[in-house]
Protein backbone atom coordinates (compact mmCIF):
# COMPACT_ATOMS: atom_id res chain seq x y z
CA UNK A 1 0.00 0.00 0.00
CA UNK A 2 1.27 3.45 -0.91
CA UNK A 3 -0.02 6.89 0.03
CA UNK A 4 0.48 9.44 -2.74
CA UNK A 5 -0.30 13.10 -3.24
CA UNK A 6 -2.00 13.92 -6.52
CA UNK A 7 -2.15 17.53 -7.70
CA UNK A 8 -5.67 18.89 -7.90
CA UNK A 9 -6.46 20.08 -11.45
CA UNK A 10 -8.47 23.04 -10.11
CA UNK A 11 -8.06 24.63 -6.69
CA UNK A 12 -11.33 25.58 -5.03
CA UNK A 13 -11.62 29.24 -4.01
CA UNK A 14 -13.98 28.25 -1.21
CA UNK A 15 -11.42 25.78 0.15
CA UNK A 16 -8.71 28.45 -0.03
CA UNK A 17 -10.83 30.61 2.29
CA UNK A 18 -12.11 27.86 4.57
CA UNK A 19 -8.83 25.96 5.07
CA UNK A 20 -7.07 28.49 7.37
CA UNK A 21 -10.24 28.79 9.44
CA UNK A 22 -10.45 25.01 9.72
CA UNK A 23 -6.76 24.85 10.61
CA UNK A 24 -7.28 27.41 13.38
CA UNK A 25 -10.28 25.48 14.74
CA UNK A 26 -8.32 22.21 14.79
CA UNK A 27 -5.38 23.93 16.52
CA UNK A 28 -7.77 25.30 19.17
CA UNK A 29 -9.13 21.79 19.79
CA UNK A 30 -5.63 20.37 20.14
CA UNK A 31 -4.66 23.26 22.41
CA UNK A 32 -7.75 22.61 24.53
CA UNK A 33 -6.66 19.01 24.93
CA UNK A 34 -3.22 20.13 26.10
CA UNK A 35 -4.80 22.52 28.62
CA UNK A 36 -7.02 19.68 29.91
CA UNK A 37 -3.97 17.43 30.35
CA UNK A 38 -2.42 20.19 32.47
CA UNK A 39 -5.44 19.94 34.75
CA UNK A 40 -6.94 23.30 33.72
CA UNK A 41 -10.35 24.15 32.30
CA UNK A 42 -10.35 24.38 28.47
CA UNK A 43 -13.43 26.63 28.63
CA UNK A 44 -11.74 29.08 30.96
CA UNK A 45 -8.60 28.94 28.83
CA UNK A 46 -10.59 29.75 25.69
CA UNK A 47 -12.07 32.81 27.42
CA UNK A 48 -8.68 33.97 28.74
CA UNK A 49 -6.88 33.40 25.43
CA UNK A 50 -9.42 34.72 22.93
CA UNK A 51 -12.18 36.71 24.66
CA UNK A 52 -10.42 38.66 27.42
CA UNK A 53 -7.92 40.42 25.07
CA UNK A 54 -10.89 41.90 23.20
CA UNK A 55 -12.84 43.04 26.26
CA UNK A 56 -10.97 46.23 27.25
CA UNK A 57 -9.75 49.30 25.38
CA UNK A 58 -6.21 48.94 26.71
CA UNK A 59 -6.04 45.29 25.67
CA UNK A 60 -7.30 46.14 22.18
CA UNK A 61 -4.46 48.65 21.92
CA UNK A 62 -2.01 45.95 23.04
CA UNK A 63 -3.36 43.65 20.34
CA UNK A 64 -2.71 46.31 17.69
CA UNK A 65 0.76 47.15 19.04
CA UNK A 66 1.88 43.50 19.16
CA UNK A 67 0.39 42.81 15.73
CA UNK A 68 2.37 45.67 14.15
CA UNK A 69 5.79 43.92 13.89
CA UNK A 70 4.13 40.61 13.00
CA UNK A 71 2.23 42.16 10.09
CA UNK A 72 5.21 44.18 8.82
CA UNK A 73 7.53 41.16 8.84
CA UNK A 74 4.91 38.80 7.37
CA UNK A 75 4.17 41.22 4.51
CA UNK A 76 7.85 41.11 3.55
CA UNK A 77 8.03 37.34 3.93
CA UNK A 78 5.01 36.89 1.66
CA UNK A 79 7.00 38.27 -1.30
CA UNK A 80 9.68 35.60 -0.75
CA UNK A 81 7.30 32.73 -0.16
CA UNK A 82 5.10 33.55 -3.13
CA UNK A 83 8.24 33.41 -5.28
CA UNK A 84 9.11 29.97 -3.81
CA UNK A 85 12.07 31.41 -1.91
CA UNK A 86 12.50 30.75 1.81
CA UNK A 87 13.62 33.53 4.09
CA UNK A 88 13.74 31.99 7.57
CA UNK A 89 15.99 34.72 8.97
CA UNK A 90 13.55 37.61 9.40
CA UNK A 91 14.32 37.54 13.12
CA UNK A 92 17.92 38.54 12.38
CA UNK A 93 16.84 41.23 9.93
CA UNK A 94 14.44 42.56 12.60
CA UNK A 95 17.28 42.73 15.15
CA UNK A 96 19.69 44.42 12.74
CA UNK A 97 17.04 46.98 11.77
CA UNK A 98 16.37 47.81 15.41
CA UNK A 99 20.10 47.96 16.19
CA UNK A 100 21.24 50.27 13.38
CA UNK A 101 18.14 52.44 13.53
CA UNK A 102 18.59 52.73 17.29
CA UNK A 103 22.24 53.69 16.87
CA UNK A 104 21.08 56.91 15.19
CA UNK A 105 19.19 57.80 18.38
CA UNK A 106 22.13 56.82 20.59
CA UNK A 107 24.73 58.86 18.69
CA UNK A 108 22.51 61.95 18.48
CA UNK A 109 21.53 61.72 22.16
CA UNK A 110 22.17 64.98 23.98
CA UNK A 111 23.13 66.93 20.87
CA UNK A 112 19.47 67.66 20.16
CA UNK A 113 18.67 69.11 23.59
CA UNK A 114 21.92 71.08 23.57
CA UNK A 115 20.90 72.73 20.32
CA UNK A 116 23.91 71.39 18.41
CA UNK A 117 21.75 69.79 15.72
CA UNK A 118 18.15 70.08 14.61
CA UNK A 119 15.98 67.20 15.74
CA UNK A 120 13.26 66.97 13.11
CA UNK A 121 15.24 64.55 10.92
CA UNK A 122 16.27 62.07 13.63
CA UNK A 123 13.19 59.83 13.59
CA UNK A 124 13.01 59.65 9.75
CA UNK A 125 16.75 58.85 9.73
CA UNK A 126 16.18 56.08 12.28
CA UNK A 127 13.39 54.54 10.20
CA UNK A 128 15.49 54.79 7.04
CA UNK A 129 18.59 53.33 8.72
CA UNK A 130 16.60 50.43 10.17
CA UNK A 131 14.96 49.65 6.85
CA UNK A 132 18.25 49.80 4.90
CA UNK A 133 20.07 47.70 7.50
CA UNK A 134 17.41 45.00 7.32
CA UNK A 135 17.43 45.18 3.54
CA UNK A 136 21.21 44.76 3.29
CA UNK A 137 21.19 41.95 5.85
CA UNK A 138 18.44 40.20 3.89
CA UNK A 139 20.51 40.46 0.71
CA UNK A 140 23.32 38.36 2.19
CA UNK A 141 21.53 34.99 1.87
CA UNK A 142 20.14 36.11 -1.50
CA UNK A 143 23.62 36.83 -2.85
CA UNK A 144 24.95 33.56 -1.46
CA UNK A 145 22.15 31.72 -3.24
CA UNK A 146 22.59 33.57 -6.56
CA UNK A 147 26.39 33.47 -6.64
CA UNK A 148 27.24 30.24 -4.85
CA UNK A 149 24.02 28.24 -4.90
CA UNK A 150 23.90 28.14 -1.08
CA UNK A 151 20.60 27.23 0.57
CA UNK A 152 18.81 30.43 1.59
CA UNK A 153 17.06 28.50 4.38
CA UNK A 154 20.31 27.66 6.17
CA UNK A 155 22.16 30.91 5.53
CA UNK A 156 19.26 33.18 6.54
CA UNK A 157 18.68 31.14 9.71
CA UNK A 158 22.36 31.14 10.71
CA UNK A 159 22.51 34.91 10.27
CA UNK A 160 19.87 35.27 13.00
CA UNK A 161 22.37 34.20 15.66
CA UNK A 162 25.03 36.53 14.31
CA UNK A 163 22.64 39.49 14.56
CA UNK A 164 21.61 38.60 18.11
CA UNK A 165 25.21 38.24 19.25
CA UNK A 166 26.16 41.55 17.61
CA UNK A 167 23.33 43.35 19.41
CA UNK A 168 24.27 41.75 22.73
CA UNK A 169 27.95 42.71 22.35
CA UNK A 170 27.27 46.33 21.38
CA UNK A 171 24.70 46.93 24.12
CA UNK A 172 26.99 45.49 26.77
CA UNK A 173 29.99 47.37 25.37
CA UNK A 174 30.24 50.40 23.05
CA UNK A 175 26.56 51.39 23.22
CA UNK A 176 26.02 50.90 26.95
CA UNK A 177 24.70 53.87 28.89
CA UNK A 178 27.61 55.19 31.01
CA UNK A 179 25.08 56.44 33.57
CA UNK A 180 23.01 53.26 33.52
CA UNK A 181 24.47 51.65 36.70
CA UNK A 182 26.22 49.04 34.54
CA UNK A 183 22.95 47.64 33.19
CA UNK A 184 23.30 46.26 29.61
CA UNK A 185 21.22 48.89 27.84
CA UNK A 186 21.70 52.05 25.85
CA UNK A 187 20.67 55.53 26.89
CA UNK A 188 16.89 56.06 26.79
CA UNK A 189 15.88 57.63 23.50
CA UNK A 190 14.89 61.27 23.55
CA UNK A 191 11.30 62.18 22.77
CA UNK A 192 12.21 63.36 19.28
CA UNK A 193 13.61 59.87 18.56
CA UNK A 194 10.44 58.04 19.62
CA UNK A 195 7.47 57.15 17.43
CA UNK A 196 4.61 59.50 18.33
CA UNK A 197 1.54 58.07 20.01
CA UNK A 198 -1.70 58.27 18.08
CA UNK A 199 -3.54 59.27 21.24
CA UNK A 200 -1.36 60.89 23.93
CA UNK A 201 -1.17 58.75 27.05
CA UNK A 202 -2.12 55.53 25.27
CA UNK A 203 0.08 52.69 23.97
CA UNK A 204 -0.92 52.94 20.31
CA UNK A 205 2.01 54.43 18.39
CA UNK A 206 2.47 55.48 14.76
CA UNK A 207 4.05 52.14 13.84
CA UNK A 208 0.51 50.79 13.57
CA UNK A 209 -0.11 53.22 10.70
CA UNK A 210 3.09 52.08 8.97
CA UNK A 211 1.89 48.46 9.17
CA UNK A 212 -1.46 49.39 7.62
CA UNK A 213 0.32 51.33 4.86
CA UNK A 214 2.52 48.30 4.16
CA UNK A 215 -0.56 46.07 3.81
CA UNK A 216 -2.19 48.29 1.21
CA UNK A 217 1.08 48.96 -0.61
CA UNK A 218 1.78 45.22 -0.86
CA UNK A 219 -1.75 44.59 -2.15
CA UNK A 220 -1.25 47.22 -4.84
CA UNK A 221 2.16 45.85 -5.86
CA UNK A 222 0.94 42.27 -6.06
CA UNK A 223 -2.17 43.04 -8.08
CA UNK A 224 -1.33 46.12 -10.13
CA UNK A 225 2.36 46.01 -11.06
CA UNK A 226 4.58 43.99 -13.38
CA UNK A 227 6.82 43.09 -10.46
CA UNK A 228 3.87 41.59 -8.60
CA UNK A 229 2.96 39.59 -11.69
CA UNK A 230 6.59 38.41 -11.88
CA UNK A 231 6.48 37.20 -8.26
CA UNK A 232 3.18 35.37 -8.75
CA UNK A 233 4.27 33.82 -12.05
CA UNK A 234 7.60 32.56 -10.73
CA UNK A 235 5.85 31.08 -7.71
CA UNK A 236 3.13 29.30 -9.66
CA UNK A 237 4.90 28.46 -12.95
CA UNK A 238 8.69 28.89 -12.76
CA UNK A 239 9.35 27.30 -16.16
CA UNK A 240 6.88 29.64 -17.85
CA UNK A 241 8.50 32.59 -16.07
CA UNK A 242 11.94 31.64 -17.38
CA UNK A 243 10.55 31.16 -20.87
CA UNK A 244 8.99 34.63 -20.67
CA UNK A 245 12.40 36.10 -19.85
CA UNK A 246 12.04 36.82 -16.13
CA UNK A 247 15.36 36.65 -14.26
CA UNK A 248 15.52 34.29 -11.28
CA UNK A 249 18.59 36.03 -9.87
CA UNK A 250 17.10 39.52 -10.09
CA UNK A 251 13.84 38.36 -8.50
CA UNK A 252 15.69 36.59 -5.69
CA UNK A 253 17.59 39.76 -4.80
CA UNK A 254 14.46 41.90 -5.05
CA UNK A 255 12.20 39.82 -2.82
CA UNK A 256 14.90 39.29 -0.19
CA UNK A 257 15.56 43.04 -0.16
CA UNK A 258 11.85 43.72 0.34
CA UNK A 259 11.58 41.05 3.02
CA UNK A 260 14.65 42.26 4.89
CA UNK A 261 13.61 45.90 4.61
CA UNK A 262 10.16 45.17 6.03
CA UNK A 263 11.69 43.23 8.93
CA UNK A 264 14.21 46.00 9.57
CA UNK A 265 11.43 48.60 9.59
CA UNK A 266 9.52 46.45 12.08
CA UNK A 267 12.65 46.28 14.25
CA UNK A 268 13.18 50.01 14.48
CA UNK A 269 9.44 50.57 15.02
CA UNK A 270 9.62 48.20 17.99
CA UNK A 271 12.70 49.91 19.43
CA UNK A 272 11.49 53.48 18.81
CA UNK A 273 7.93 52.66 19.80
CA UNK A 274 7.50 50.18 22.65
CA UNK A 275 11.02 49.79 24.07
CA UNK A 276 12.56 53.26 23.80
CA UNK A 277 16.19 52.09 24.03
CA UNK A 278 18.49 49.30 22.87
CA UNK A 279 18.60 46.19 25.03
CA UNK A 280 20.29 42.77 24.68
CA UNK A 281 16.95 41.32 23.55
CA UNK A 282 14.50 43.39 21.53
CA UNK A 283 12.35 40.62 20.07
CA UNK A 284 10.34 37.83 21.73
CA UNK A 285 10.58 35.91 18.46
CA UNK A 286 8.55 38.12 16.11
CA UNK A 287 10.58 37.02 13.09
CA UNK A 288 9.66 33.37 13.59
CA UNK A 289 6.05 34.03 14.63
CA UNK A 290 5.60 36.09 11.46
CA UNK A 291 6.11 32.90 9.42
CA UNK A 292 2.91 31.58 11.01
CA UNK A 293 1.17 34.88 10.24
CA UNK A 294 2.24 34.78 6.59
CA UNK A 295 0.89 31.28 5.99
CA UNK A 296 -2.21 31.71 8.15
CA UNK A 297 -3.00 34.78 6.02
CA UNK A 298 -2.53 32.71 2.83
CA UNK A 299 0.30 35.07 1.77
CA UNK A 300 -2.36 37.70 0.98
CA UNK A 301 -1.90 41.20 2.46
CA UNK A 302 -5.40 41.51 3.96
CA UNK A 303 -5.25 37.93 5.18
CA UNK A 304 -1.89 38.67 6.81
CA UNK A 305 -3.39 41.68 8.61
CA UNK A 306 -6.17 39.52 10.06
CA UNK A 307 -3.75 36.69 10.90
CA UNK A 308 -1.42 39.13 12.67
CA UNK A 309 -4.29 40.28 14.87
CA UNK A 310 -5.24 36.67 15.63
CA UNK A 311 -1.71 35.69 16.65
CA UNK A 312 -1.37 38.87 18.68
CA UNK A 313 -4.54 37.93 20.55
CA UNK A 314 -3.10 34.50 21.37
CA UNK A 315 0.14 36.10 22.61
CA UNK A 316 -1.65 38.48 24.97
CA UNK A 317 -4.03 35.70 25.98
CA UNK A 318 -1.03 33.50 26.77
CA UNK A 319 0.40 36.18 29.05
CA UNK A 320 -2.99 36.46 30.78
CA UNK A 321 -3.21 32.68 31.14
CA UNK A 322 0.23 32.57 32.72
CA UNK A 323 -0.95 35.02 35.40
CA UNK A 324 -4.57 33.94 35.92
CA UNK A 325 -4.37 30.19 35.31
CA UNK A 326 -0.70 29.48 36.12
CA UNK A 327 -0.26 28.00 32.64
CA UNK A 328 3.37 27.99 31.39
CA UNK A 329 4.08 30.58 28.71
CA UNK A 330 5.64 27.80 26.63
CA UNK A 331 2.11 26.48 26.15
CA UNK A 332 1.37 29.54 24.02
CA UNK A 333 4.47 28.93 21.91
CA UNK A 334 3.45 25.29 21.53
CA UNK A 335 -0.01 26.36 20.41
CA UNK A 336 1.47 28.70 17.81
CA UNK A 337 3.66 25.86 16.52
CA UNK A 338 0.62 23.57 16.33
CA UNK A 339 -1.23 26.30 14.47
CA UNK A 340 1.58 26.52 11.89
CA UNK A 341 1.53 22.76 11.35
CA UNK A 342 -2.25 22.77 10.93
CA UNK A 343 -2.06 25.64 8.43
CA UNK A 344 0.64 23.87 6.40
CA UNK A 345 -1.34 20.63 6.43
CA UNK A 346 -4.47 22.47 5.28
CA UNK A 347 -2.46 24.13 2.52
CA UNK A 348 -1.23 20.73 1.29
CA UNK A 349 -4.78 19.34 1.25
CA UNK A 350 -6.05 22.29 -0.82
CA UNK A 351 -3.32 21.68 -3.40
CA UNK A 352 -3.27 17.88 -3.48
CA UNK A 353 -5.56 14.89 -3.16
CA UNK A 354 -4.52 11.93 -1.00
CA UNK A 355 -4.50 8.71 -3.03
CA UNK A 356 -4.09 5.26 -1.46
CA UNK A 357 -2.61 2.74 -3.86
CA UNK A 358 -3.19 -0.91 -2.99
CA UNK A 359 -0.91 -3.70 -4.09
CA UNK A 360 2.83 -4.10 -4.35
CA UNK A 361 4.81 -0.97 -5.19
CA UNK A 362 6.86 -1.00 -8.34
Amino acid sequence: MRIELETRPVRSTAMEIISPLAAFAIAVLIGGGIIAMLGKSPTQAFHVYFIAPLSEIWSLQEVAVKATPLVLIAIGLSFCYRANLWNIGAEGQFVVGGLFGGMVAVYTHGAINDGLIGGWWVLPAMLLAGTLAGMLYGLIPALLKVKLGASEILTSLMLVYLAELLLDYLVRGPLRDPKGFNFPQSVPFEEIARLPYIVPGDRLHAGVLLALAAVFLAAFIMRRTLFGFDVRLVGSAPKAARFAGFSDARLTLAVFAISGGAAGLAGICEVAGQIGQLQPVISPGYGFSAIIVAFLGRLQPIGILLAGLVLSITTIGGENAQILMKVPLDTTRAFQGILLMCVLAADVLTRYRIKIRLGASS
